[in-house]
């Protein structure tokens, strides 16, 4: 299986290692995962946002591409292409104002395009999306947040899901949408992080294909 996992925090994935001042615990979990997948046989494609210099404001000339008359350019080109091969997705963010970074939400809008990833059906009767990823068979998101998971789902009402699942990729149609959240992280000792990051190896050494 071929999967496509998209970190985005400034630190890069490079602040995976546990060094004090240059450590991210999102790029740790988005390299357990990595492990994992590697480990199982799995193909992994990694976008590091950061380390690209993706730039996740929509100009006019990216609408216009976005919006089929034009192209897009060569980075955005790249990501919508490796998002075609994708089997499965996973995005690894913190959560920041209890939403994604700015390139997350970036990628949705620039990358995941009409006419490319999807179709838009004007005489559909209900949902008018369709789905042109035929090989993308899931969707996982790891997030990171100081926020309890508690109220995170019951005050908050978990918007993050609702952005990527209910209102994008589960439009879409992607079925298989699944959330991995490390609530309250700010207050785990270095033992729980440690076995939250042996938890999220394990998970992704047994990622099946459906």
């Amino acid at each position: 299986m071929r999967i496509l996992l998209l970190l985005d925090h400034p630190y890069t994935l490079d602040s995976a290692e546990n060094v004090p001042h240059r450590r991210s615990f999102t790029a740790a979990v988005a390299a357990a995962a990595i492990r994992g997948a590697t480990a199982a046989g799995h193909e992994v494609d990694v976008v590091d946002l950061a380390a690209d210099g993706f730039n996740p404001a929509m100009t006019r000339e990216d609408l216009l591409a976005w919006r089929g008359h034009g192209d897009p350019d060569p980075l955005v080109r790249d990501y919508q292409k490796r998002l075609l091969e994708a089997d499965h997705v996973v995005f690894a963010f913190p959560i920041w104002w209890e939403a994604m970074p700015a390139a997350t939400k970036g990628f949705l809008d620039k990358v995941v395009a009409k006419g490319v990833h999807f179709e838009e059906l004007t005489d559909a009767r209900g949902n008018p999306f369709r789905n042109l990823m035929p090989r993308l068979q899931g969707v996982t998101i790891l997030t990171v947040m100081t926020t309890p998971h508690g109220a995170y789902r019951w005050w908050f009402r978990d918007p993050v899901t609702k952005i990527l699942f209910k209102g994008t990729f589960g439009k879409i149609g992607v079925r298989n949408l699944r959330w991995r959240n490390y609530a309250s992280i700010t207050s785990k000792t270095p033992g729980q992080r440690d076995q939250l990051i042996r938890e999220t190896e394990d998970h992704f050494s047994r990622l099946s294909g459906r």
